[in-house]
């Protein structure tokens, strides 16, 4: 989804359809809820830092660790937007460096949802061993090698590019628009990008939904408290959920390359802008909506921040 975004100043670069003024009404909103959940975003990083109850516990470690890696991606998604709504053309070094990057952050998204997925799984099935597996630096550990697999497949695909002949070419200045599917310049690089989103996801659902039906299960026992079994599973369900909707901004790429080729290109580009707020920065900003108004001592703290410290009253150890 977000490449195919990219791409399209190239299929509407003709100035009939892209007039300063179509561009200004379209850019400025977009621009400007974009920095509203950059603004949120932020302010629930820094919440999450505030307090040592926060940093001293493993779900909200991880839970920074996704607002991070989103709202990086909103920061890199937008960067990607103006570069295409001003038709600015890239050198191929410097776009495999923006695409890595793209790459790096989608790939982190899942993996961090498996860490939270089976922390709340060892939280609900294995009370007693829950403080001895899930340390801070058990939970750090795992940041770290969810960082070190996505760097490992940038590293690949770095490798993969270096098989296109650029000796052969007049000039490294690209001639469309810098973007995922204009940077899958070998087959093989295509091939292995394809196979390793598909394993990525479906390995990920696959985590999130065995630990979502083994709580489910617990659930149902008397043995468990069942407010916090209760609790958790909702917070699986959710994982799921964000998890469908990182998976919607790689599954769609390949379709809208092939209805770009069908539609008006005015109509198309319209309509992509519409799609890149709602499939692009609404999921990124669901996070502090989903987990973090949630969480009563998050809300407080969060509408704290937000109200720049009116009235209200935080009461945290």
């Amino acid at each position: 989804m977000l490449s195919a975004l990219r791409s399209q100043s190239n299929h509407t670069s003709g100035p009939q359809y892209r007039t300063f003024l179509e561009l200004l009404l379209v850019s400025t909103p977009i621009t400007t809820v974009c920095c509203v959940f950059l603004f949120i975003n932020s302010i629930m990083v820094v919440t999450l830092r505030s307090k040592p109850v926060f940093r001293e516990s493993s779900c909200y470690i991880l839970l920074l660790n996704l607002l991070l890696v989103d709202t990086m991606q909103i920061s890199v998604t937008q960067l990607f937007y103006f570069l295409s709504v001003c038709r600015v053309r890239l050198t191929y070094p410097v776009c495999g460096f923006l695409e890595s990057i793209a790459d790096l952050l989608t790939g982190i998204s899942p993996l961090t949802l498996v860490l939270m997925s089976l922390e709340r799984y060892v939280a609900v099935c294995h009370p007693l061993r829950h403080a001895t597996i899930t340390t801070i630096r058990n939970t750090r550990m795992g940041i770290v090698m969810v960082w070190a697999f996505g760097l490992v497949d940038i590293l690949i695909e770095g490798l993969l590019l270096l098989e296109f002949p650029f000796s052969d070419l007049k000039t490294l200045l690209m001639n469309d628009a810098c973007s995922d599917l204009t940077m899958n310049l070998t087959h093989s690089s295509n091939l292995y990008k394809r196979v390793y989103t598909g394993v990525l996801f479906v390995s990920a659902a696959t985590v999130i939904m065995s630990s979502y039906v083994r709580v489910a299960l617990v659930a149902r026992s008397a043995s468990v408290e069942k407010a916090s079994a209760q609790k958790a599973r909702n917070t699986l369900l959710l994982h799921l959920i964000q998890l469908s909707l990182c998976m919607c901004s790689t599954v769609n790429d390949p379709l809208i390359s092939e209805i770009v080729k069908v539609l008006e290109r005015k109509i198309l580009m319209r309509i992509w802008n519409v799609i890149y707020v709602f499939l692009v920065l609404v999921p990124r900003f669901l996070n502090p909506l989903i987990y973090g108004l949630r969480d009563k001592t998050i809300r407080t703290l969060l509408m704290y921040r937000i109200c720049c410290r009116l009235t209200l009253k935080v009461n945290v150890n």
